[in-house]
């Protein structure tokens, strides 16, 4: 059985399966154990296993063929195009939970901050840049591990939660974006103006850094999708 972390159960699902996609555990056109064995190998509700198929098979990772089970997807012949484009509207779906969540957590982290917390965001944002440039799934650890920081620092434990859920398909979906994508523009001065605005306890600044960090990312994605 599975280990499932505590919180929302449908993206650990999700990225178990994804996981065991990407690592070949089931082969191209090989039918999936059906909803009530997968639940109860991985502990979960057979609910839980539906809504985490659906994603997969929305992402073209899955065959839903009803009436006869899920099969992992074969590749298309044009695999290489499709995917990209896949995965870049899986990212715009991505920086959209992304700016829902962190534009609000920056806005009251800067009016709840405390001068003593200064210095541990300080930290993770130094962490986040000694690590550009290296293996992507490391530097998305100190990225993600930055921003939740701030997350706790708006003192919302519903917002926390739901950055929490959100994690694990945050840091998948960046991971990629770092590993497959082009000429990402730098978001460096962003993050530091963010720093710079919960250091002064400006929400309308700590918010615009955060506006200016995520759009940059999602101006390049559309142009890159709209481009396919």
């Amino acid at each position: 059985m599975a280990v499932l972390k505590h919180g929302p159960v449908v993206p650990q699902v999700e990225s178990l399966l994804r996981d065991r996609l990407r690592d070949g555990y089931w082969t191209p056109g090989e039918r999936l154990p059906n909803e009530v064995q997968l639940a109860a190998e991985i502990g979960v509700g057979r609910s839980s296993v539906r809504e985490a198929v659906r994603l997969l098979a929305r992402d073209g990772l899955l065959d839903v063929r009803h009436g006869s089970g899920t099969f992992v997807a074969e590749p298309p012949p044009d695999s290489p195009g499709v995917h990209r484009l896949l995965r870049r509207a899986r990212l715009l779906e991505v920086y959209e939970v992304r700016r829902a969540l962190e534009v609000e957590a920056a806005r009251l982290a800067a009016q709840r901050v405390r001068p003593e917390d200064i210095g541990r965001v300080r930290a993770g944002l130094c962490k986040r840049q000694e690590l550009l440039g290296a293996e992507p799934a490391e530097f998305v650890d100190a990225d993600l591990a930055f921003h939740r920081s701030i997350v706790e620092l708006s003192g919302n434990a519903l917002l926390l939660d739901l950055f929490a859920a959100a994690e694990p398909v945050l840091h998948e979906a960046i991971t990629e974006m770092f590993r497959h994508e082009r000429e990402l523009p730098d978001v460096s001065d962003a993050h530091a103006d963010l720093l710079d605005a919960l250091e002064r306890g400006d929400a309308d600044a700590a918010v615009a850094a955060t506006v200016t960090h995520l759009e940059a990312i999602v101006s390049e994605i559309r142009t890159a999708v709209s481009g396919q």
